[in-house]
């Protein structure tokens, strides 16, 4: 198994991978979060015609499998990448986020719903 590699060490790994390639002058947030969004497309284009079912048998097809793991690659490290030209700590944006979820969708009032949450609030009202 490959060492998993720090989201800090990755950082410096793009900025150096986009500034041997002169490429900083294109990696502004804008066009990085273009590029999340195409990649998000090539995504969706793997699983557009999938049935749910097959859609989760996917990791039987390698093939299928190192397409979509390139894919969430893609979209990850251009993450990476605006949260490095924002000074963003991801880690910290992570859990942040986790919590703000667990105060907006509660377990006992959300539990086997799919509902957004604001949809919960104004049910209560």
């Amino acid at each position: 198994m490959k060492d998993i590699i720090e989201t800090d060490k990755l950082k410096k790994i793009l900025a150096h991978f986009a500034d041997i390639r002169d490429w900083k002058k294109y990696h502004s947030p804008k066009n990085l979060s273009m590029a999340i969004a195409a990649e998000a497309g090539e995504l969706l284009e793997i699983f557009q015609w999938m049935s749910e079912s097959e859609s989760l048998t996917i990791q039987h097809f390698s093939e299928v499998k190192e397409k979509v793991s390139f894919e969430l690659a893609d979209i990850v490290l251009y993450i990476i990448r605006i949260a490095d030209l924002l000074d963003i700590n991801l880690n910290e944006s992570l859990y942040n986020k986790i919590a703000v979820n667990n105060d907006k969708y509660p377990a006992d009032k959300v539990k086997g719903c799919a509902k957004k949450y604001t949809q919960y609030i104004s049910d209560e009202n």
